[in-house]
């Protein structure tokens, strides 16, 4: 509290004076509790703040009325002492113990200290005949204003000699009738020149032989300075109140704070407490934190327990609790701070600090209770965002200094919440990618066809996972740079586990059509190279995952093609094929399927296609080299020229379709002419040539084409001698073509039948 400094009077002056002891009165002390600072009063009578007011005079003009009553003029007869003083003032203090603050006795007792070595100094001293006589003197008190008229009896009684009319102030008022009517400097300067006098008087020792007066007046400058004290906090307390701002009570309250600092400008030599500096700048400036503490713990103190637990109770209370630092800000600057101006007060500082120290205390409170991603995130984003927006204070003029004052919040309690919502939210996008897995089973189980988005099959898959990283990078990245590089990892570490789980669900559903598939590759490219370029230096090992995945769904697409095809090669190299076009369905099933690639992105699509001439090709000659019927003389022939024709339609359906593997256009031709040459020396150069474009070629497909022709042993011995070296120096000059991604013959596998024929030759 702010007057928890001020030296005041305790109980230990009246336990270091027995009773009985010397001549006077028992110095003793007030009851177990201080009197609230707002009902400090000249007599022993004291009021409770609830009790109205005197009515005010001319004088005080448009102030309020005080929370110091008027003086009490209740008299007691016969010798009394500060006993007596203590038990009327415990009467009253007892009434106002529910305002009295604990810490009023620190102060009582503070004083009290001072109080009994400054009287113990005068006593070891010893009397002198001067000083024996000024205690006989009438008037050596006189202008000693006391707590009460009980006060004014017991010096009327005292060996001053002193009367009850040189007790009143000239001006026909109190110093507690000041102080209650919030005249402070006028109070003070009556104050001052009683504790003056007081000075003077101690130092003529005009209490020697009568200590417990001296005590008694000590006791009562120092409650008054008290009282004085409590009304400069209540002032302060009341400045940012409904009732308005009172600029002449601020004025007022500045010229007291300073003619205080003139008055008392260092503690005295001889350690007299009574010229102690009060300090009543700490005072005023530890009044502005407990007011601004106070109004900041109002905020949401009328709601029901617990209702700020959720997310939405949450950004409620700190929307008031900003609305109210804002709205007190500006009255501060607009009305406060022009009304202590002449005096120099810090105020806006003083103010700007202590709103600053009263919201940080209370987010600390905040902070043990957020639980939750929402709440964290709530109240981080509120302390970087809003509170330390320049715009906070709603004009630039008002912003808050970024260095002066300390953080908002502890950097290890900030390290918690950012650590307990970077757990909350890695746990979050784990259940959003669970979401966006199941609502695509859904799409699937409900047989939704994929949109086709600017030219390519459209799953949301795609989207919601950008929107979800994109979103969670942006927010996080609001509140700090750690915190969003700490999202990206969660980001990436929850996406590359939910791949692999995306692509066994798709390969293991039944329900899924070509241009889902192409939907999901389309998908897995956008991720892979969207989030690469956006994000770098993160998702790097999220590439494997979805390449793999991209590759699986190819694979698959693939599948399907190959399940409609596959019995339409079977009917290849037949007698029935010499005389229909068998090719013809196959070819429009190719080309059915070549349509939903158009919708998949470029580089896969056009893969994918090469994939599906190659296939054609490769299933075309597995049937010419594992044939059901031999062909002799013109069957022979005209199958040559059957598989020619339809080499060339293959090609040309598969260039129109776009197909860049123009590698796979002699295989079949070379084929066709080794087996329709009617001259037997020209097989080697078809040899030459089919070995010299397919360098995956191996001995027993070459043992197979010859075995389409009956060319005898020694022409076969010859031929498979030739292409042996043929295939030793291929294998010399670049390896297979496996290395250079034209595998062809490599997965055509050979019949029994060759392998017999091997055996023979």
């Amino acid at each position: 509290m702010f007057w928890q400094d001020t030296p005041a009077c305790s109980e230990e002056t009246g336990s270091r004076v027995q009773e009985g002891e010397q001549s006077g009165p028992v110095i003793s002390s007030p009851a177990a509790k201080m009197p609230s600072p707002r009902t400090v009063t000249s007599g022993p009578e004291l009021h409770s703040p609830k009790q109205p007011a005197e009515p005010q005079t001319p004088v005080q003009g448009t102030r309020r009325a005080s929370s110091v009553d008027a003086p009490s003029t209740h008299h007691e007869d016969g010798r009394l002492g500060l006993n007596t003083f203590r038990r009327a003032f415990s009467r009253v203090s007892q009434g106002a113990s529910g305002q009295a603050p604990e810490e009023d006795w620190g102060l009582l007792r503070s004083s009290s200290r001072f109080l009994f070595r400054s009287l113990r100094r005068a006593l070891n001293d010893g009397p002198t005949a001067d000083q024996s006589q000024a205690t006989a003197v009438p008037g050596a008190a006189h202008g000693l204003d006391m707590p009460s008229r009980v006060m004014d009896s017991v010096s009327q009684r005292s060996s001053t000699g002193m009367g009850p009319e040189e007790l009143e102030p000239k001006a026909g008022k109190s110093v507690a009738d000041l102080i209650a009517q919030r005249q402070l400097l006028a109070a003070f300067e009556q104050l001052r020149h009683l504790e003056t006098r007081l000075v003077a008087e101690k130092a003529s020792r005009t209490f020697e032989q009568d200590p417990t007066g001296f005590a008694r007046r000590a006791m009562d400058v120092c409650l008054h300075y008290d009282g004085l004290a409590a009304e400069i906090g209540a002032v302060v307390r009341e400045t940012l109140g409904p009732d308005g701002v009172d600029a002449a009570a601020l004025a007022e309250l500045a010229r007291v704070v300073r003619a205080e600092e003139e008055a008392h400008p260092a503690p005295p030599a001889d350690g007299d407490f009574l010229l102690t500096p009060r300090r009543w700048r700490q005072h005023w400036e530890d009044a502005v934190r407990r007011s601004a503490q106070e109004r900041v713990q109002l905020v949401g103190a009328g709601e029901a327990p617990g209702a700020a637990d959720g997310a939405s109770g949450l950004p409620g209370l700190l929307d008031e609790l900003g609305g109210l630092v804002r709205r007190d800000l500006q009255r501060v600057q607009r009305e406060v701070q022009p009304a202590y101006a002449a005096a120099g007060f810090p105020v806006w500082e003083a103010y700007l600090r202590a709103f600053h120290a009263a919201v940080a205390q209370r987010l600390q409170e905040l902070a043990r209770d957020a639980r939750g991603c929402e709440q964290l995130y709530v109240l981080l984003h509120w302390v970087a965002n809003v509170y330390g927006s320049p715009d906070f204070l709603g004009t630039s003029d008002l912003a808050l200094p970024a260095e002066p004052l300390p953080p908002l919040l502890a950097p290890e309690v900030w390290a918690r919440l950012e650590s307990d919502y970077a757990s909350s939210l890695e746990t979050k996008i784990t259940s959003c990618f669970d979401g966006i897995l199941q609502l695509e089973q859904s799409r699937w189980a409900a047989s939704e066809a994929s949109d086709v988005l600017q030219g390519r099959y459209h799953t949301p898959l795609s989207i919601d996972v950008h929107m979800l990283v994109a979103q969670q990078v942006k927010v996080s990245g609001a509140i700090s740079a750690e915190l969003e590089a700490t999202t990206l990892r969660i980001c990436a570490r929850a996406l590359g586990l939910f791949v692999p789980r995306f692509e066994k669900v798709c390969l293991e559903s039944e329900l899924l059509s070509e241009p889902h598939l192409g939907a999901n590759i389309n998908a897995c490219e956008e991720l892979r190279t969207s989030l690469l370029a956006r994000f770098p230096g993160t998702f790097e090992e999220l590439e494997k995952p979805l390449m793999v995945a991209t590759c699986n769904f190819q694979k698959r697409l693939l599948q399907g093609l190959q399940r409609d095809v596959q019995p339409l090669f079977k009917v290849l190299c037949t007698r029935a094929w010499l005389t229909q076009d068998v090719l013809l369905p196959l070819m429009d099933k190719v080309v059915a399927f070549a349509l939903h690639l158009e919708h998949v992105a470029p580089p896969w699509a056009q893969e994918t296609l090469q994939e599906v001439h190659r296939y054609v090709i490769r299933e075309y000659l597995a049937q010419v080299l594992r044939p059901r019927d031999r062909f002799r003389g013109i069957e022979r022939m005209t199958a040559s020229q059957k598989m020619g024709l339809e080499a060339q339609a293959i090609g040309d359906t598969f260039q129109g379709l776009g197909s860049e593997a123009t590698w796979l256009g002699q295989a079949i031709p070379c084929v066709a002419d080794i087996l329709g040459e009617t001259d037997k020396d020209n097989i080697q150069r078809h040899l030459e040539t089919l070995i010299g474009s397919y360098p995956d070629i191996r001995q027993d497909h070459v043992l197979a084409i010859l075995a389409l022709r009956r060319l005898g042993r020694r022409r076969n011995q010859r031929l498979l001698q030739h292409a042996q070296n043929l295939l030793r120096v291929a294998a010399k000059a670049g390896g297979s073509g496996a290395a250079v991604g034209r595998v062809l013959f490599e997965e055509i596998e050979v019949p029994t039948s060759v392998d017999l024929l091997i055996t023979w030759i």
